[in-house]
């Protein structure tokens, strides 16, 4: 693993000279690293990712590199396009791909992936858990991710998922609303099947706070199956976190027209 500033002295130096410079590592693994975004350009007061193989530095331009061969070798499992309205589309992401990336890469993001996909900018306006399956909604342009943003903090964009919790769920219906962090959070809960020891639950969030639906879930005792932080994962059951974004419904920020995309039944989660 390699964690370095190195800092440019000479002008028109090379980007991928300056890195086989202070590292050990070949100009071969050195572009495919940049690619997968874990090398990063300082100009002033902005750090930002960088990919360009022969930028050309300037003395005093700081360069970062997270190297983690470990990370960077990690295959992510592609996406699938559900809705292309062009300034936006709506994806599947499924169990394993981050939302957006983070200073040791970002080939594993749904954001690059779709980048690379679609050949878009791509920006994110809101998250779902690596561990979350489900639908996700990009923006390609910096006037839809205004536009979701601002529906989603507004809350008109209505929220479904399906969970799998531990044990007989003895509720037909519940609201939940224990506060996460200090804040007000909401989730209505409607029993779909139980099955053995487990329960197939439908749950619609009012707000969207961190880890909301497996944080009421696990404090009412009922812990999503497969949740590593607030379950059981380790000690009862193997299985990924079993909890998928199934529905959205917005009104389209383009022509109004009320969307509403769900997931097909063949790829939602089942008992």
């Amino acid at each position: 693993m390699i964690e370095r500033k190195i800092t440019i002295k000479a002008d028109n130096q090379l980007l991928i000279d300056a890195l086989a410079e202070s590292t050990s590592l070949s100009k071969q693994v050195l572009k495919s690293a940049l690619d997968k975004g874990c090398v990063w350009l300082k100009v002033g007061k902005k750090t930002n990712r960088i990919r360009r193989v022969k930028k050309p530095l300037k003395i005093g331009n700081e360069v970062f590199i997270y190297f983690n061969e470990k990370i960077l070798n990690s295959i992510p499992t592609q996406p699938s396009l559900l809705l292309d309205k062009k300034d936006y589309s709506v994806w599947f992401k499924p169990a394993g791909v981050f939302s957006q990336g983070s200073k040791w890469g970002d080939h594993c993001a749904l954001t690059r992936l779709v980048e690379k996909l679609m050949d878009r900018n791509t920006f994110l306006v809101h998250r779902l858990d690596r561990a979350t399956s489900g639908l996700m909604i990009i923006a390609h342009t910096k006037h839809m991710a205004r536009c979701f943003s601002e529906l989603f903090a507004e809350r008109h964009i209505k929220k479904t998922y399906l969970a799998i919790v531990e044990k007989n769920f003895p509720h037909e219906t519940i609201s939940l609303n224990n506060n996460i962090d200090g804040k007000h959070a909401l989730s209505h809960v409607t029993k779909l099947m139980h099955d053995k020891d487990k329960t197939l639950l439908k749950v619609h969030i009012e707000t969207g706070r961190k880890h909301q639906i497996r944080k009421h879930l696990s404090d009412l005792g009922f812990p999503i199956i497969g949740d590593r932080l607030h379950g059981n994962a380790q000690k009862n059951h193997p299985e990924n976190l079993q909890l998928q974004a199934v529905n959205l419904i917005f009104s389209c920020p383009m022509d109004q027209q009320l969307i509403n995309i769900a997931l097909s039944s063949e790829v939602q989660l089942k008992l």
